[in-house]
């Protein structure tokens, strides 16, 4: 973690407090390496598959409705002391928070991808950009595509 490019800026990081988050699940991708990831995932990209841990495998009932679903997931390997970055390796810099890059304080990614198959606690998805082994946050319907299933606030 002590790549840093020319203009960036790196940041003593404090003490994390616990979130207490739970990881629920595993990704799963043909990526081992940063440097061979793609920077955006695609849909026509490989199939990708996302192992739901128990206790956790019923919330998935009702997902197969949607075509599209949104994962976030933890930057585990991401490094997270870069307040400026330099992603064109120039003089070129920005805020980390002006960025989707990976490094972050809180390395938390997001993916919209095209759900392709349910198989039990098995997502097959396409459209990611994360490192094989990934740890799973959350699973969520398209926001687009979501109705609510209770009525509206009053």
């Amino acid at each position: 973690m002590s790549d840093i490019r020319p203009h960036e800026v790196q940041i003593s990081v404090p003490e994390p407090k616990d979130a207490r988050l739970y990881f629920i699940g595993r990704i799963r991708t043909p990526w081992t390496d940063r440097k061979a990831c793609p920077r955006q995932g695609k849909e026509d990209g490989p199939d990708c598959q996302v192992e739901i841990f128990e206790p956790w495998v019923p919330a998935l009932q009702g997902i197969e409705d949607y075509a599209r679903i949104e994962l976030l997931y933890w930057l585990n390997q991401a490094r997270r002391d870069l307040v400026i970055q330099n992603p064109g390796h120039n003089d070129g810099t920005f805020g980390t928070f002006a960025l989707r890059s990976p490094v972050r304080p809180n390395p938390i990614g997001t993916s919209l991808v095209k759900l392709v198959s349910v198989d039990g606690p098995v997502l097959t998805v396409r459209g990611l950009d994360c490192l094989d082994g990934t740890p799973l946050v959350d699973v969520k319907p398209d926001r687009c595509s979501f109705t609510p299933k209770a009525p509206p606030k009053d």
